[in-house]
């Protein structure tokens, strides 16, 4: 699929900041492969489509969880968390894209998880850095991007556990499983004494 049928498809189902959003999401997300490695056209499909189901009906969205093999437990938590697993499901289903790269891209690209793969990391961390974001800690990790990948995600990862605990809310198990294992992976490298303080 090229890059302006799938825009087409995802233009209408977000309002108009939103795609704005999505499509610095997938210029940031094509910079990263460019940096890092990735096939660009798998990144890119991953990054249109990342929140696609963004502005499904919530209830809408429960009837997703509730009857498909989606995890159960997301409905334990915001709803905002949902928009990514049943994206992956609806954008199977709707836009007919069935590279699971892509779609493991989209359903992880809010909370991540264990052991990213290369693709789920960029569509993460691009969604988390792109242009129009602008929050406290963002450039930060901005420029940590330009430097290690994985150390970029841990950030993301810490970041947004850091936030959730200040707004006391709940937290999502796979992202304290994402930076538990980027963790991993940092004390494995030279940000040792970075993540130690």
């Amino acid at each position: 699929m090229e890059r302006s049928e799938a825009l087409a498809i995802v233009e209408p189902q977000l309002n108009k900041a939103r795609f704005e959003h999505t499509i610095r999401v997938t210029d940031t997300a094509l910079e990263l492969a460019k940096k890092y490695g990735g096939k660009l056209k798998t990144v890119e499909l991953a990054a249109i489509f990342h929140d696609y189901a963004k502005y499904r009906n919530r209830a809408e969205m429960q009837r997703w969880i509730e009857t498909e093999p989606l995890p159960k437990d997301l409905l334990d938590y915001h709803h905002e968390l949902w928009h990514g697993p049943v994206g992956a499901l609806l954008v199977k289903r709707e836009a007919g894209i069935e590279n699971e790269d892509v779609l493991s891209a989209i359903r992880w690209h809010t909370t991540g998880r264990a052991a990213m793969s290369h693709i789920e990391k960029l569509v993460f961390l691009a969604d988390y850095i792109e242009p129009g974001r602008d929050f406290p800690g963002v450039d930060q990790v901005r420029d940590a991007a330009k430097q290690d990948l994985d150390f970029a995600c841990w950030m993301v990862s810490k970041n947004t556990i850091t936030y959730l605990i200040s707004k006391n809310q709940r937290i999502y198990p796979d992202t304290f499983h994402a930076y538990n294992d980027l963790t991993k992976v940092m004390e494995d490298t030279k940000w040792r004494e970075e993540i130690n303080g």
